[in-house]
This record gives structure tokens, C-alpha cells and sequence, in this order.
């Protein structure tokens, strides 16, 4: 079944493949560009930013003769938000686009004159980044992730479904910035519901800042978890390569985001599908003249289930074929 905001987010996205079609024709001659995209990594550790290019050139932007690229990097530290927001507002870019809800959140109290694309987000109605998904009435408008509660249990369920055993499962997470009292507690809630249904307990493990990992990694030792769930962010994407290691070297069955955290070497992921295509397209409606507070946002209607068999093999576990039938994405 279908709610109401999740109609509105499929329609809306509906509505900017079409926009987005209609883009493939020549920009105005003699403008130039100039877009501010905050990422984790840069190029030449991160391949996304390859379909990123891909995308602009399609919609006929060029670097180099009618768009600046102003790229930026956070490095997987979450507090450098404000100070590249505030580099971008300097430059006066057209754009910002942005993930997370506290690169959103960091992005929006620095100006409210520049559109923001945001991506990645929980729940920015209940954040208050924008006012409703139909008419987001301010300067941000894009993409944004479905329950942060409805995500966790699901890679909860795909954590079992590969590995029945796991019963004390650390959570990896950041930390829930502007997350008031009542929300936390609501969130608490359903998702303590929901693990115990799947049988397990999820002691949090707070890693906010790369320099932290040795102190969480330890801390997951003495929690003594048998098995690891990731939640997207920023902290997490940068060192999803040592949080593979860590898991492998503990035999500890780990479940994150999606492709990216599979192919660093974790067992499974799943997560929402967000097509470059989409994000650029609203760069390129705002740049036609697009008022953010106009233009609704959307959420994923896909969604992708991950698998890395070597690393199932290295566990000594056996993936079931039911599991491997419906995983978009197998590695080995």
C-alpha cells in the first residue's frame, strides 16, 4: 500500500524524467554555469563523480564552456559542512548540491538565498528542511530517503536472512543532529519493535569522525557483537574499506547502504537507488529557472538489494538461493 507522501514523491519523480527529456536541448548561449557539489571523496576515490560529468554533458552542459564545477569534499567529516557551504555562498554559485541530513541542514542555515538539491535525506519534512513534498516552500527541494526506521529493520532482515545466527548486532551510526526529543523517541520506538520481532538487540555504536574508528571498533568488541549494521552517512561511505577490513578480520557478517559498501567488501546492502540522473535534473531545472519552493521533491522508488559472495564464503556462510534471486547486485 501506498500513502499519500509516497504517491506524491513517485509522481514527482515521474514529472522530472519528463522535465529532464525535455533538458536534452542546447543551453542558452554565452551563460556560464556555476554549480556547487559537496561530495565525500574526491574523483579519483570516488566513480560517481564520472556519471556526474556524464549526466551534465547530456543536458548539454560543458565544463570548461558553460558550467563550472565547483567540487568539494567533506572527507567523511561531517562538521566541514558549514565551512564548504560558506566557500560556495562566497563564490555565489547557482546551485548547491548536497547529501545528508546534516549537510542539508549545514547548507540551509548558511543561506537561504542559493536553491539547494539535497539527496540522501531522512524525513525533511520532520527535519524541517522543507515545508511539505508537494510544494517544499523554500530553497531546498530534491531527493530524500523513506523511513530511517523502515531502512534499518530491513537491513536487519537481510542480515538474517544471510546470517540466521546473528543475534547481537552493533549499529554503526552518526549522530541524529536536530533530532528532537519526541522524534527520537518515536524512531526508538518502532525500531525497537521491529528488532525484536527479527529476534536481535542493536547496541548503538556512535562513530561521528573518521579519527574515531579504532575507539568504535573497539567499542564493538566489547559489546561483544556477532555480526554489524552500517548506517549510511558520510563517516561511514569514507571508510567503508576499513569497516570491511575490521568486520572480515572479526568474522563479523556486516550489512550497509548499498553498492559501494559491497564492493569495499561488506557481506550485503541495501538501500535506495538514487540515478545521478535525477539529482542533475534538478540542478538543470533550477538553472532553467525553477523556483525550489515550487518544485516538489521525490523520493526513491527503487531500491537495491546487495551481495558480495566472497565475503560470504570468507564468514563460511552459504547465501540462500532465494536471497541471491532478488539481489540486484552480486559481487562474485
Amino acid at each position: 500500500m501506498i500513502d499519500r507522501r509516497q504517491f506524491l514523491g513517485i509522481a514527482a519523480a515521474g514529472t522530472l524524467a519528463l522535465a529532464t527529456a525535455v533538458g536534452l536541448r542546447a543551453q542558452p548561449a554565452g551563460r556560464v554555469y556555476r554549480v556547487g557539489w559537496i561530495g565525500t571523496l574526491p574523483p579519483d576515490r570516488e566513480p560517481a563523480w564520472r556519471r556526474i560529468d556524464d549526466e551534465f554533458r547530456t543536458l548539454g552542459y560543458v565544463e570548461g564552456r558553460n558550467l563550472v564545477l565547483e567540487r568539494r569534499f567533506t572527507e567523511g567529516r561531517s562538521e566541514r559542512y558549514a565551512e564548504l557551504v560558506a566557500d560556495l555562498v562566497r563564490l555565489d554559485v547557482d546551485v548547491i548540491v548536497v547529501a545528508s541530513d546534516v549537510g542539508v541542514r549545514a547548507a540551509k542555515a548558511t543561506t537561504t538565498r542559493i536553491p539547494i538539491v539535497m539527496y540522501g535525506v531522512t524525513d525533511p519534512v520532520g527535519f524541517g528542511l522543507i515545508a511539505s513534498y508537494a510544494r517544499p516552500g523554500g530553497n531546498v527541494t530534491g531527493l530524500a530517503d523513506h523511513s530511517f526506521a523502515a531502512l534499518h529493520l530491513k537491513r536487519l532482515e537481510l542480515l538474517k536472512s544471510v546470517a540466521p545466527k546473528a543475534r547481537r548486532v552493533a549499529w554503526l551510526q552518526g549522530d541524529f543532529h536536530g533530532l528532537d526529543s519526541a522524534q527520537a523517541a518515536v524512531r526508538r520506538k518502532e525500531i525497537e519493535a521491529g528488532e525484536a520481532a527479527l529476534g536481535v538487540t542493536s547496541p548503538r555504536v556512535q562513530l561521528n569522525v573518521k579519527e574515531d574508528f579504532e575507539r568504535a571498533a573497539a567499542e564493538v568488541l566489547r559489546e561483544r557483537a556477532d555480526a554489524l549494521v552500517l548506517s549510511p552517512n558520510p563517516v561511514n561511505h569514507a571508510l567503508r574499506r576499513e569497516i570491511a577490513e575490521f568486520a572480515l578480520k572479526q568474522r563479523l557478517p556486516a550489512v550497509g547502504g548499498g553498492r559501494a559498501h559491497v564492493d569495499a567488501g561488506l557481506l550485503a546492502g541495501f538501500g535506495p537507488v538514487w540515478p545521478v540522473s535525477e539529482i542533475v535534473g534538478y540542478v538543470d531545472r533550477i538553472l532553467r529557472g525553477a523556483k525550489p519552493a515550487e518544485l516538489p521533491a521525490s523520493q526513491s522508488s527503487r531500491f537495491d538489494t546487495a551481495l558480495n559472495l566472497h565475503t560470504a564464503a570468507a564468514l563460511g556462510l552459504t547465501v540462500p538461493d532465494s536471497v541471491r534471486m532478488r539481489a540486484d547486485y552480486v559481487v562474485g
